[in-house]
């Protein structure tokens, strides 16, 4: 159990990583698929042909297929990562006093993020369907750069508005798309971003929480014992005083699970919390990651427009309404007759 439960959280790591290198740029041709498509055809000369389709079918099923494989598995390691947290650091934080407040404040937020994971995975993100695309369109104006009017989407056959785009996982155009997000299993879009932006702080809340509850007992486990004032005696027979590197190892010795949770959630911590930052960053900024993804893409590009004298077009954003409209517009998308009045 032990074994399993470790695997799981190192195999979360991993597939959380890999998925936010994929999703935080919302486009196919990312640096992290042009270097698995480098790897594929340096592999495919020592691993069988068989064996290469069967991998490529299933890496094609997870990662450019609606599947609830991730949401599975983001369920089963909060469950182990609570799990952990309830039967160890819960118990000792118990007897040691600590404020039992404290001690639920990781519940009460896995509450609110397990709601705002139902509800981004479960909300309509903004699908652009025969009916609605006449009223749809009309909400953002097309900025001639980015997003031009008059392109079809192949697949749909609706001409495209501004701020939109199709989703090859839901096979299906999204209105103000953001990106695909396979944790929640669902597009993020002009409808849902609200949710998904509760969720992604709701969830590095919760990982920073543990990781303080948890760093705190050990820290308290260490005040107690005096050990900072002792002395150790290495394998050559000589006397040390206690160092810090000491210390994580006696720790990791005593109480190996909780010292891996915590340099865990604590990696984990820095990772949502820096996704985080940039979330608000394009929230403060009207940018969907769609967006922010080809405007660097157009600035490196240094393409020439048709005009007279050959002027090179600089980008701009003109959807960003200011700092606070453009907060608002998260969680109140605008509608037709919002459009008409500015």
């Amino acid at each position: 159990m032990d074994f399993l439960t470790l695997f799981l959280i190192y195999l979360w790591f991993i597939l959380t990583t890999v998925a936010l290198l994929c999703v935080c740029s919302g486009r196919k041709e990312s640096f992290l698929t042009r270097s698995v498509n480098g790897a594929s055809q340096v592999l495919s000369f020592v691993i069988p042909t068989q064996l290469q389709r069967v991998t490529q079918r299933a890496l094609h099923r997870l990662f450019h297929t609606r599947s609830c494989l991730f949401v599975a598995l983001h369920v089963a390691l909060q469950a182990a990562v609570y799990g952990e947290y309830t039967w160890e650091v819960f118990v000792y934080c118990w007897e040691l006093q600590f404020h039992l407040l404290l001690l639920l404040l990781p519940y009460l937020l896995l509450a609110g993020n397990m709601g705002c994971f139902i509800l981004c995975s479960r909300a309509n993100p903004g699908i652009i369907t025969k009916s609605n695309h006449a009223l749809l369109v009309k909400i953002y104006a097309y900025d001639g750069v980015l997003f031009q009017k008059g392109i079809v989407c192949p697949t749909c056959n609706m001409e495209k508005p501004a701020r939109s785009k199709h989703c090859s996982f839901c096979s299906m155009c999204v209105h103000r798309f953001d990106h695909h997000c396979v944790w929640v299993n669902n597009c993020i879009g002009a409808f849902n971003a609200k949710y998904f932006f509760l969720y992604l702080f709701s969830l590095a809340a919760t990982a920073a929480a543990i990781a303080t509850i948890t760093a705190a007992f050990l820290i308290q486990v260490v005040l107690l014992s005096n050990m900072m004032h002792g002395s150790y005696i290495d394998e050559q027979g000589q006397e040390h005083a206690v160092e810090i590197l000491f210390l994580v190892q006696h720790l990791f010795l005593t109480f190996p699970r909780v010292v891996f949770m915590l340099g865990f959630v604590i990696l984990l911590t820095l990772v949502l919390g820096a996704y985080c930052c940039f979330n608000l960053y394009l929230a403060l900024t009207n940018q969907t990651s769609n967006e922010w993804y080809k405007s660097r893409r157009y600035r490196c590009s240094r393409h020439l427009t048709l005009q007279p004298h050959d002027r090179q077009v600089v980008y701009k954003n003109i959807y960003s309404k200011g700092v606070w409209m453009n907060l608002k517009e998260i969680f109140k998308p605008p509608t037709v007759l919002e459009r008409k009045k500015t």
